[in-house]
């Protein structure tokens, strides 16, 4: 069984360096999924939950172009299963005629399911496993409460995915990586959201 989840917030990790940390939460349900993914898997979904528009296109695009090309849709994304710490991920493709699945690593997972706007799953075993019950503030859901939320669905007020303090870790990652004009648009895209708090 398997449940469909949202990217709920994007940050740094303070506890692993040079990477991030992307927390999933369940449609249905208050658990919350927090995984550690590559930062440039962390920068392509950054680019496309603000709306950033690359000049050049960026991994993920690129794919998508090569698949539209070749009539293969991504269906889904499905986080499986857990080993070691070690997410396991695949897409489920189609041509129109035949079904296939692809593995992949988890963020670049993730990152696809919002290139190609498909759903985005996650085992009901992987969520037991490494699933914590906290509400959307953060705060701390008692045992008592759990059974509660199993299917609960709320409107939550829209929050920022990723903060601009995570926007300007990003600018740093791609001034590292050579990437002077992702480092422009994500400083663009920062000044704005300066002015909208304003």
């Amino acid at each position: 069984m398997k449940k469909e989840v949202k990217v709920l917030g994007l940050s740094y990790s303070q506890s692993n360096s040079g990477s991030y940390v992307v927390v999933l939460s369940e449609k249905k349900g208050k658990r919350k999924l927090p995984i550690v993914i590559k930062p440039s898997d962390a920068q392509q979904i950054a680019l496309k939950i603000e709306g950033v528009k690359s000049p050049r296109p960026l991994t993920h695009d690129l794919f998508k172009y090569i698949t539209d090309q070749y009539q293969i849709d991504i269906q889904e994304v499905h986080i499986y299963a857990i080993l070691e710490g070690i997410f396991y991920t695949k897409l489920v493709t189609t041509n129109g005629i035949e079904q296939s699945e692809v593995d992949c690593t988890a963020g670049d997972g993730i990152a696809l399911s919002i290139v190609y706007g498909c759903p985005l799953y996650v085992a009901k075993e992987v969520l037991e496993i490494s699933g914590v019950y906290i509400n959307d503030d953060g705060s701390t859901i008692e045992n008592s409460e759990v059974e509660d939320v199993e299917e609960y669905e709320e409107e939550v007020p829209v929050k920022r995915v990723v903060s601009i303090e995570d926007l300007e870790h990003m600018i740093e990652d791609a001034i590292r990586n050579e990437e002077y004009e992702i480092a422009a648009e994500i400083r663009d895209r920062i000044e704005k959201l300066k002015k909208e708090s304003k």
